[in-house]
């Protein structure tokens, strides 16, 4: 079985490659409080279809490149505010 991740893509401006913000909550050894923490993850992207802001599920696969293990499964969500800023 693969793994699967759902994150948020924070770039989009290399060509078939995306990267994607995994957010996680961590708790603190000793006070106990919960934190924020992100991964940040390279993704193949052979269609493009990623665009920056959208909801993508990545899944793991063989080393594509030095830095990239993960492949686009599909676009969860696309981003709606086009150009906004």
């Amino acid at each position: 079985m693969r793994k699967t991740v759902i994150g948020e893509v924070t770039s989009a401006a290399s060509s078939k490659t995306i990267k994607v913000m995994v957010p996680r909550t961590v708790k603190h050894p000793l006070y106990g409080k919960y934190l924020k923490r992100r991964t940040v993850y390279h993704a193949h992207d052979e269609q493009g279809d990623a665009k920056l802001g959208d909801t993508v599920e990545l899944v793991s696969c063989r080393p594509r490149s030095k830095i990239k293990r993960w492949e686009l499964l599909r676009v969860v969500m696309q981003d709606t505010a086009d150009g906004e800023a």
